[in-house]
């Protein structure tokens, strides 16, 4: 194990993306990198299933995706740069997935920064 992620399994809420997690999880992280290229958006839009396949994603993957399981995905070890990109194509702002990932509402969520209105 890398020695500067030793005892990170210790620090609740945190899922260390290191090289062991990248190899692991390339299909899946790949798949939402080609979330930049609109063909790829319009093809995952029409055919989800025939998309993700193609990808060579996982049973639980797959899964993943479709319930929009945005910490379950993090905890799986797709890289939350790449998650962004999936999160505009499900019309996902990054507050209304943060607040989906800490179990809240949207608007409980908000109460919680400081600038509550801000959207």
């Amino acid at each position: 194990m890398n020695p500067q992620l030793e005892g990170i399994e210790n620090i609740e809420g945190t899922y260390a993306f290191d090289i062991r997690t990248c190899n692991r999880t390339l299909n899946v992280n790949r798949f939402f990198w080609n979330m930049i290229k609109a063909e790829w958006r319009e093809r995952y839009l029409k055919d989800p299933e025939g998309v993700m396949t193609e990808a060579g994603l996982n049973d639980t993957e797959k899964d993943l995706i479709r319930k929009q399981d945005w910490l379950g995905l993090v905890q799986h070890g797709v890289n939350f740069f790449v998650l962004e990109k999936f999160a505009r194509v499900a019309r996902k702002s990054n507050l209304e997935v943060y607040a989906i990932m800490r179990g809240e509402s949207f608007e409980d969520f908000m109460k919680t920064r400081r600038v509550p209105d801000a959207r």
